[in-house]
């Protein structure tokens, strides 16, 4: 169905001489958990940046929900999560929850932070400031951030920058059952095994162009390492 859907036609993105993306075609069916790969430089983080509505193409169509990315609709339909967690570090974290809760304009934010901390299992943690957390909690945190208003659509910059094995695992469990729930998710990574092992499809971004795009299922960390060191090291 459309609305479940992420849609790129004929994308393309320069910034002054710089072609970032280059006529970019993309399809994300509801419920698919797409991860994108490629070299930096590939045009990965602003094909994300311009589907979560950040910034415009300069050519084409990006759809979120049937809905042009930029559209004011989507806007709570979509949760961001990258290596910027966009949380207060002098907040605490139940008070950064109940915030964000009160400008999506839910009518009991503070019920909704105190679910979503016990769904990201940091509620013994809620009064503590931001600034005390490690990484893996501000990540996981940053996952509650992202679905205070319960959004269908989930955009996914490097999100395991910084974590030790044991947090990453932890994070991707966090992500497997968000993808149980439903939810379609983009998701950016260099971390291949993880990236491959959570997807159901990748894809692959060179010179601003998709350069491959395969289901995951029966491909193996191994075999598409393979390939991702043919196509995008070519």
């Amino acid at each position: 169905m459309y609305k479940g859907r992420i849609e790129c036609s004929g994308v393309g993105k320069k910034y002054g001489d710089f072609t970032a993306l280059k006529n970019v075609d993309l399809l994300i069916e509801a419920g698919d958990f797409l991860v994108l790969f490629g070299p930096n430089g590939a045009g990965k983080t602003t094909l994300l940046k311009i589907l979560c509505g950040m910034t415009r193409p300069t050519s084409g169509v990006a759809k979120v929900g049937g809905a042009d990315s930029h559209s004011p609709e989507i806007r709570g339909k979509i949760g961001v999560i990258s290596h910027k967690s966009y949380l207060y570090d002098s907040l605490t974290a139940f008070e950064n929850l109940e915030f964000y809760g009160q400008m999506y304009g839910l009518e009991n934010p503070r019920a909704r932070a105190g679910e979503l901390l016990e769904t990201v299992e940091l509620a013994q943690r809620k009064d503590d400031m931001v600034r005390s957390f490690s990484r893996g909690m501000t990540q996981r945190l940053s996952i509650a951030r992202a679905l205070v208003a319960d959004p269908d659509f989930i955009f996914l910059d490097e999100p395991f920058t910084g974590l030790d094995h044991h947090s990453a695992v932890a994070f991707q469990a966090l992500l497997s059952a968000l993808h149980k729930r439903g939810k379609t998710v983009l998701m950016i990574t260099h971390d291949i095994p993880l990236g491959v092992a959570a997807s159901t499809r990748v894809a692959i971004l060179k010179n601003g162009r998709k350069v491959f795009d395969e289901k995951t299922d029966g491909l193996g960390g191994d075999k598409f390492m393979k390939t991702y060191l043919e196509v995008a090291g070519k």
